[in-house]
């Protein structure tokens, strides 16, 4: 990968209508070139299973909200082509899993891409935030970004922005953190909590 792409990468969040990771409903993209936002995208999904009144609870959307929406398999293609050869970034693997569990039901093959978990990343950065209080509206509101959580697209730009901090923060690429390098300052390791 060039120097110049060293902190290209994608920013992905989901929301789900239950506790079944598949059951998307909806799914935000936020595309960073070179360090730079150029691109965002979100849809609504219809995940083909109720609704739960917790899930609902969080993110507000019901299943009268994705009736016309398509379903995980009528936007894998345009999902895909956001996701495929890129570092795709997400606040704990949960987004990466969701994923996975709606390929499966599709029986869909998964994104051809390198993840990488903005939580670890805050984690590793942050020393106050090296075991607990590293929640993406914990690490915002410490940043100053301001967003609606659980909305997927402004998850994902939050995601993206505190990567971008990171970087900033460290001097490490997003590159190098996909591949394992850590900051050069000693930060507790622990268990990882649930968050």
């Amino acid at each position: 990968m060039s120097v110049s792409r060293c902190n290209s990468f994608v920013a992905v969040d989901v929301e789900t209508a239950n506790s079944d990771r598949g059951s998307i409903c909806q799914i935000g993209v936020v595309s960073v070139e070179q360090g730079q936002i150029v691109d965002e995208w979100q849809t609504l999904v219809d995940p083909g299973t109720p609704f739960s009144d917790r899930n609902v609870s969080i993110h507000g959307l019901t299943a009268g909200d994705v009736e016309f929406a398509p379903a995980f398999n009528g936007i894998y293609d345009c999902l895909m082509s956001k996701l495929t050869g890129k570092i795709v970034a997400c606040h704990t693997m949960f987004d990466r899993s969701a994923l996975r569990a709606a390929c499966s039901i599709y029986r869909l093959d998964e994104a051809n891409c390198l993840w990488l978990d903005t939580a670890q990343v805050v984690r590793k950065t942050w020393n106050q935030f090296s075991q607990k209080g590293y929640k993406l509206d914990k690490i915002a509101t410490y940043l100053g970004i301001e967003f609606s959580h659980h909305d997927a697209l402004e998850d994902a730009r939050a995601s993206a922005l505190v990567l971008l901090r990171a970087v900033e923060e460290t001097g490490l690429s997003v590159w190098q953190w996909q591949q394992g390098q850590t900051p050069n300052r000693p930060v507790t390791k622990t268990s990882h909590p649930r968050v």
